[in-house]
């Protein structure tokens, strides 16, 4: 299979486009977790009544379509390979709990692979929306009919005064978290973030990695999402976050324009030394490859470097991830293998990206 090839598969479709503010927001994310009222949580739930869930989304959604989500498929994770289950989670399309979870829970995933209703996770269904950008409120408004849609064959578990009943505390209410990547390479070059990250938390939202809780902020790269879901309504804890991620877009673009002014050479020495490393590596290990991604990344949003998309950041700490480096190659590697694999191609996307 060629990059391209591979790619073309690879990438979610939603990945590849530009949405507004899109030179500092990636995505743009809603997830809803509800349960069915008629059945224990799956955390204490029979492996009959796990089964009997799953079993009615292959029967009323696979292959059904709802409005621009088409052809919504059922990802089984007992049927799939550790590697496979790793790439999904690399996509973003389920969680790294549903790929550990053994046998009844699976993926329903839209064709265009913006929609995935996890089941049989934490909760009976874990709905997540993406959009690319900073389309907070396009993502409400879609992932609230996707909910009116479900809602219309399944009573979920609701209380008149805590709102939706979820298997964790911190999801009752609305059940609704709302997140924002985000990239912030001159907040994080400047150490202004780690200065940020308490009052965001005292906001009552949080500061994660790339890949939610517990995970590191690879490549300058942060989640910005709610903590609270009780007590607010969907629209106030969008509003909320949506103020937040407005003034760290401006407070990164401020600090772009600082380094610009104050250390202007030292900043396209850093950016083209990245570049550099990117183009000619033999070797390069992820955490590497996430911080020269990154610079390139800058590179490209200040317009120093203008023969490659923007997009690029997205596929590359996509593709360079350990799952698809092992699907691209078809075998299981281990970690030095994976850096000369990682290295590889990338000088191979970039050379495609050139000859284009």
């Amino acid at each position: 299979m060629s990059l391209q090839q591979f790619m073309n598969e690879a990438l979610s479709p939603w990945m590849k486009q530009d949405g507004p503010d899109s030179d500092i927001v990636l995505s743009s994310r809603i997830r809803l977790a509800r349960n069915f009222s008629s059945s224990p949580f799956p955390l204490i739930a029979s492996d009959e009544t796990l089964e009997k869930v799953l079993d009615f989304f292959k029967e009323e959604y696979k292959g059904q379509s709802f409005r621009d989500y088409k052809g919504f498929e059922v990802v089984q994770m007992n049927d799939l390979e550790p590697v496979e289950k790793r790439v999904l989670v690399e996509k973003h399309l389920i969680s790294p709990h549903l790929a550990e979870k053994p046998k009844h829970s699976a993926a329903l995933i839209s064709e265009n692979e913006q929609v995935s209703i996890m089941i049989n996770e934490e909760d009976h269904i874990r709905l997540q929306l993406y959009f690319p950008g900073f389309q907070l409120d396009r993502a409400l408004e879609q992932a609230s009919q996707l909910d009116d849609w479900l809602e219309e064959k399944i009573n979920y578990a609701f209380d008149e005064k805590r709102g939706y009943l979820t298997a964790c505390p911190t999801n009752v209410g609305t059940g609704m978290r709302a997140s924002v990547m985000m990239h912030l390479p001159a907040l994080s070059m400047t150490q202004q973030i780690n200065r940020m990250t308490p009052a965001i938390n005292q906001l009552g939202l949080v500061v994660r990695g790339i890949y939610g809780e517990g995970s590191e902020a690879l490549g300058s790269i942060y989640q910005i999402s709610n903590q609270i879901t009780l007590g607010k309504s969907e629209q106030d804890i969008v509003e909320d976050l949506h103020s937040v991620v407005k003034q760290l877009i401006d407070q990164e673009r401020r600090a772009r324009e600082a380094l610009i002014s104050r250390s202007g050479v030292q900043l396209e020495d850093r950016i083209f030394r990245s570049y550099g490393v990117l183009k000619h590596s033999r070797i390069i290990e992820s955490k590497e490859a996430a911080k020269c991604l990154s610079d390139l990344r800058l590179g490209i949003d200040l317009k120093l470097i203008d023969d490659i998309p923007r997009t690029i950041l997205n596929e590359l700490m996509i593709l360079t991830q350990p799952g698809f480096l092992q699907q691209y190659a078809k075998a299981s590697l281990n970690p030095d293998e994976r850096d000369v694999r990682r290295a590889s191609l990338i000088r191979e996307r970039l050379q495609l990206e050139n000859e284009e």
